[in-house]
């Protein structure tokens, strides 16, 4: 794991503190969804869990260039990796591919699916929890 560096995007923050930032953004999201603010929460739920994975790829000296650099990217990737366990790919998954309200569908929102997509953001945050707590990081 390198040392903390302030000028680079990963590694200005260590794995711990990736993963704490992620549950300030969870908040934020649980907020919006509150406020009847689907599109920033499905924003903050994708920013929760992908701050959470940079705390996953700030363990790497050279993080998994499959993973990109978004949170999106992140999300992606972990949908694809065999690596993950079957219910965080769909997570991230769900993550991903959920339509942000306001395009050029209409997206019926309910309580439930806001709550599928908190769900979804809180098992992908679990799952780098876990990672970062396994690799010696908090």
């Amino acid at each position: 794991m390198p040392p903390p560096d302030p000028d680079h995007w990963l590694y200005r923050y260590a794995p711990a503190e990736w993963v704490r930032a992620s549950l300030n953004e969870l908040a934020q999201a649980r907020a919006s969804f509150d406020q009847r603010n689907a599109r920033a929460g499905l924003a903050g739920c994708r920013r929760a869990a992908g701050v959470a994975l940079n705390g996953v790829l700030a363990l790497a000296d050279a993080p998994d260039p499959a993973y990109g650099r978004t949170y999106v990217d992140h999300l992606q990737a972990l949908a694809r990796d065999g690596a993950a366990p079957e219910d965080v790919r769909e997570a991230a998954r769900h993550l991903a591919e959920a339509p942000l309200p306001g395009g050029d569908f209409v997206v019926l929102r309910t309580s439930a699916s806001n709550q599928r997509t908190l769900d979804a953001a809180e098992t992908v945050m679990a799952h780098a929890y876990a990672l970062v707590v396994r690799a010696g990081a908090m």
